[in-house]
């Protein structure tokens, strides 16, 4: 009813001719006058730091808390925490598209086109509907080249809401640090689509085939492997095997004295006799001949006993943790809710910062020296060729040299074997271990029956102790020197620009970006006083009205980005159900169990429509019933305001943290509750619940 009219002559006066202040609600304070629609704006600039955040990964929960804090406090803002979410989630639909599979596939295209290398498949059943995905960037392909020989994959994370395992194929780079060589997501952890991805990466690869690869004990792996990598060296990781020790043998009686001798046999042996020996021991001191776990492990010993595996090169790798690692990496990134289509975004992000990692490596190791600890030439050589990275491994070698003593045994024909003790702490007790080093001067050609250079590219301590004993410390051979490890390499993979889908790239966004940076200086160094900001502004006014701007921002189109093709539609993927034990349920709150007991009560009687709308008038008609769907919303009848407050603190205690990826109502009237209540509960009856915890908090 409040309302104003104005008349405008034609001379252009204007003149008020009606004024009615009557209003058809009772007058709010003014400072709550930004909660209706039409004095809610989001300014252009704060519209793009909601989209870089966004891009960076950053929720926004905390993106709108830092907006809070630099305009000191909510009344100074425009818009509020619900604002922001809407606008976010309309920015990402138009920047990825509607659909998961949809919005992977026009990704995917995309960067396929700015570099013909980046490689993808997506398999797809009879209907259409995804099932796998694998994709590697230029990037990815060359640096195989280098860092391709040894290979770990690992399926134990789960990254998105399908629950489709991320499997990472990674290397080892010249630093020792995680590299990425391929990914895909599965919908199933069978020996088909283990047989499907290997031989799609294979293919990605240019039909070069890894010489080692790293596994879980997997059958449908092992099968996997088999068949597309026959030539491989495929082993089994050991920290997943040693871990299920405490499993698989806890129950036996004799189960300290059993881990004990096992640890002795699978960690201190030193040749095939010494394992056989040792695990012999543990069988027939415990009679274990009939343990079906064990027989298996034993059966399969050259898969994951170091003592059979270590005269091949892993890169210093034992175990799947450089999957585990990168695994950890995507951690910042994505989580069990993640979509598809913002997981290739983030994937993005991810490996952007694993690569500024590797350039601050590279970076350091040619500006930074690291002073040798000896005066043996090799330690120099060593030095002035390897990345500072591994050049420390190698110091650790050169300082433990100090517990080993080397002795000449015995030769033959011009092979000269010496034997080299070392003294090495176990637990608190002081243990020497006995290393034979076989020298052939002529040819300079040694080995130590540690293995520590076949299996990480680095001369032992016991190599070079009898080095040091035979007065060859000078040099070594090249051979010794891995070009793997160097840092000297020009290494191809360096150059090629990542597929990345920057929004940075926009044009009208990198105009954006610098005049946004300039105008910053200026601000920040050159207003001191009202004045010079009344100054500023009127400058800005006068710009505005020069330039003709009109109210635009870095809103990115559906237009510019959906890449149109003519590839059949894709549908999202069906929820995949892993492997093993599915997760247990968390423990329920007291909240839960009072509301599930009321529910269990109540099954036995009849409950019939006119009953809940009874039950519903008696409490008022503010309190409505919680409606079931599959967007898990709730009622927008519900009304916080007529409730008293010490209930409505109860209430907001109960409640989940807001869940950008899920559908929501409006949180100005509508409160969360988190997945555990269940769907048919009243907000009567949660209240009920909290209060019946109040008065009795034993129960």
């Amino acid at each position: 009813m409040a309302r104003i009219n104005v008349c405008v002559s034609s001379d252009g006066t204007i003149a008020i001719s009606k004024v009615a202040l009557e209003h058809n609600h009772d007058l709010i304070s003014p400072s709550k006058s930004r909660y209706f629609r039409c004095n809610k704006n989001i300014d252009p600039s704060i519209k793009r730091r909601l989209e870089v955040n966004d891009q960076a990964g950053i929720n926004v929960s905390r993106n709108f808390r830092s907006m809070v804090v630099e305009a000191s406090g909510y009344d100074n803002l425009t818009f509020g925490e619900k604002d922001a979410r809407n606008y976010i989630d309309k920015v990402r639909r138009l920047r990825l598209g509607t659909g998961d599979a949809e919005a992977i596939q026009n990704y995917f295209v995309r960067m396929q086109r700015r570099n013909s290398e980046f490689y993808y498949v997506m398999d797809v059943d009879d209907t259409s509907r995804l099932r796998n995905v694998f994709w590697a960037d230029a990037r990815c392909r060359a640096a195989y080249e280098y860092f391709g020989e040894v290979i770990t994959f690992d399926t134990t994370y789960l990254t998105n809401k399908y629950d489709m395992p991320f499997a990472p194929f990674v290397g080892v780079n010249h630093h020792g640090q995680s590299i990425l060589l391929g990914c895909a997501l599965l919908s199933k952890e069978d020996s088909i689509t283990f047989s499907w991805l290997f031989t799609t990466w294979l293919e990605c690869m240019r039909g070069r085939a890894p010489q080692a690869i790293i596994t879980d004990q997997d059958r449908a792996m092992k099968n996997a492997v088999e068949d597309v990598f026959p030539k491989a060296r495929h082993r089994w990781c050991l920290w997943h095997i040693m871990k299920k020790v405490p499993e698989k043998l806890s129950r036996l009686s004799n189960y300290e004295s059993i881990k004990i001798l096992l640890h002795d046999a699978v960690y201190d042996s030193l040749s095939i006799s010494d394992f056989m020996e040792k695990w012999e021991k543990m069988i027939e001191c415990y009679e274990l001949h009939d343990n079906e776990w064990l027989k298996g492990l034993f059966d399969e010993r050259h898969r994951w006993v170091p003592v059979y595996v270590r005269d091949t090169f892993w890169a210093g790798m034992s175990t799947t943790q450089r999957s585990e690692s990168m695994n950890a990496f995507f951690d910042g990134y994505v989580n069990s809710k993640t979509s598809l289509k913002q997981f290739v975004e983030q994937y993005d992000n991810a490996l952007k910062d694993k690569i500024e990692k590797e350039n601050m490596a590279d970076f350091s190791s040619f500006n930074r020296i690291i002073a040798c600890i000896s005066h043996f030439g090799f330690e120099s050589q060593f030095q002035k060729a390897y990345t500072n990275a591994k050049f420390k491994e190698f110091q650790v070698e050169v300082a433990s040299m100090m517990y080993c003593h080397a002795f000449f045994e015995r030769i033959e024909a011009m092979n000269l074997t010496y034997c080299v003790t070392e003294s090495k702490k176990v637990f608190d007790e002081v243990k020497d271990i006995m290393f034979k080093v076989f020298f052939n001067e002529k040819d300079f050609e040694i080995r130590c029956t540690c293995c520590l250079f076949e299996f990480k590219g680095i001369l032992c301590r016991h190599i070079l102790c009898v080095l040091k004993l035979t007065a060859k410390t000078e040099s070594v051979p090249s051979c010794y020197i891995l070009p793997r490890w160097r840092k000297d390499i020009k290494r191809r993979y360096t150059l090629i620009k990542s597929g990345f889908d920057q929004l940075s790239e926009n044009e009208e966004l990198q105009r954006v970006a610098k005049a946004c940076d300039a105008f910053y200086e200026v601000a920040s160094s050159c207003i001191h006083t009202e004045k010079d900001l009344s100054k500023v502004m009127d400058r800005i006014e006068n710009l505005k009205l020069e330039m003709t701007c009109q109210e635009s921002f870095s809103e990115i189109t559906e237009g510019d980005n959906l890449v149109q093709n003519q590839m059949t539609k894709i549908l999202d993927p069906a929820v995949t159900r892993s492997k093993g034990r599915p997760p247990s349920k968390r423990k329920a709150s007291k909240v839960d169990q009072s509301v599930k007991r009321k529910l269990a009560g109540k099954k036995g009687q009849k409950s019939n429509k006119k009953n809940n709308t009874y039950q519903s008038q008696e409490e008022g008609p503010s309190i409505s019933k919680v409606q079931e769907n599959q967007e898990f919303s709730i009622s927008q009848t519900i009304d916080l305001d007529v409730i008293d407050t010490q209930e409505s603190i109860h209430v907001k205690q109960m409640l989940a943290p807001f869940n950008p990826n899920q559908k929501y109502l409006d949180v100005d009237k509508v409160p969360y509750y988190s997945q555990s209540i269940n769907h048919d509960v009243s907000y009567l009856e949660l209240l009920q619940a909290q209060h019946h915890i109040n008065d009795h908090p034993s129960s």
